[in-house]
């Protein structure tokens, strides 16, 4: 039968759009399937750590943000930094990353079908997807990169089995319209949670919170009183600083018992995630989208599961690792720790970013 495409990437987002862009270079006629208009807000860190950054950088890309210089855990009066030694990261709001990627899209030709995808079917030598508001669309291969709650997952029954809803983590961002008061990450530890305090221009800071489902941000940011002054933020953590809507995500564990299931590929969040605590996601996912799109090239899906064992391993090992140890008595040790051992703290942040 004739295709529509070489590849079909469900899932518009960052990740989605890197691989369509990545297809288009490699010559395979991406076409990209979402049902929402660009940019698309998400509950995230936003920082880019310098790995991630040198690859948005390598595909042209240079969207509005700040300089990240490296990563600090506080826990209030102590404080563990580590400046990171090779190149920088960017804080990037999630709009403006989506808004420049989106564009490029744009500029190149690349084709996007406003619509949801309800069915997926591997025919052996083609995939062919279909949803509410779309034809019958047929493709080589399907990249699936529709994020945590992956409809291409569960069609392609690739999810694993469901995580105990008493260790759930969630996740809820802010944005305040206030001038950085630092040039790294701030990783704040509480005793029940963890802010992530990202700079994000000049004046913009981003703020998001983990921890489990029903955790309340202002509670808790009432625990963390040096970055409730900081955000100006009153006894219920309202501040006149805040703009924009507050956004959630969540779960954020989510298990896959494999990669890829015939011409079925899954990358980003939607291939199987641990958790935002390490501020992995976007490097993971652009790193995916390019071993994905290599192993399509050479007609070879089963080299996507290899690559991708290879490159999650570091974050999966170590994020398993520290979330372990959050959940434990071993959690207020964690950044007195860091500040005893600032070689090892620093040689996880350095192979995090890398």
């Amino acid at each position: 039968m004739s295709l529509d495409a070489g590849v079909a990437i469900v899932g518009g987002g960052p990740v989605g759009l890197v691989a369509a862009l990545l297809a288009a270079e490699a010559g395979l006629d991406p076409v990209v399937i979402e049902p929402r208009e660009a940019p698309i807000d998400k509950a995230c860190g936003e920082g880019l750590m310098p790995g991630a950054w040198r690859l948005v950088r390598e595909l042209g890309l240079d969207p509005p943000g700040a300089e990240l210089r490296g990563v600090a855990y506080v826990q209030g009066p102590v404080r563990a930094e580590h400046r990171f030694g090779q190149g920088v990261g960017r804080g990037v709001a999630r709009t403006a990353l989506h808004a420049t990627i989106a564009a490029r899209a744009a500029e190149r030709g690349i084709r996007v079908v406003r619509a949801r995808v309800d069915a997926v079917s591997d025919r052996g030598t083609h995939v062919t997807v279909g949803g509410p508001a779309l034809e019958p669309l047929a493709a080589r291969y399907l990249i699936g990169a529709d994020g945590l709650h992956s409809r291409v997952r569960e069609l392609s029954g690739l999810s694993g089995r469901p995580q105990r809803s008493s260790g759930r983590r969630f996740g809820v961002r802010r944005h305040y319209a206030l001038a950085p008061w630092s040039d790294l990450i701030e990783v704040r530890w509480t005793p029940h949670a963890e802010f992530y305090v990202t700079p994000l221009g000049p004046r913009l800071v981003g703020v998001s919170l983990l921890g489990t489902r029903g955790i309340d941000f202002g509670r808790a940011l009432a625990q963390e009183p040096e970055l409730s002054s900081l955000v100006g933020a009153d006894a219920e953590g309202k501040s006149p600083a805040q703009i924009g809507r507050v956004r959630g995500a969540g779960p954020l564990r989510q298990r896959t018992r494999a990669r890829t299931a015939g011409r079925i590929l899954l990358v980003g969040d939607a291939s199987g995630y641990v958790d935002a605590l390490t501020g992995e996601g976007l490097r993971l996912g652009i790193a995916q989208a390019g071993a994905a799109v290599a192993a399509i090239t050479a007609d070879d899906p089963g080299r996507y599961e290899r690559d991708w064992n290879a490159l999650t391993r570091d974050f999966r090992r170590l994020t398993n690792g520290l979330i372990t140890a959050a959940r434990s008595p071993l959690r207020r040790a964690i950044v007195p720790a860091a500040v005893r051992l600032p070689r090892v703290y620093g040689g996880i942040v350095e192979r995090l970013s890398r």
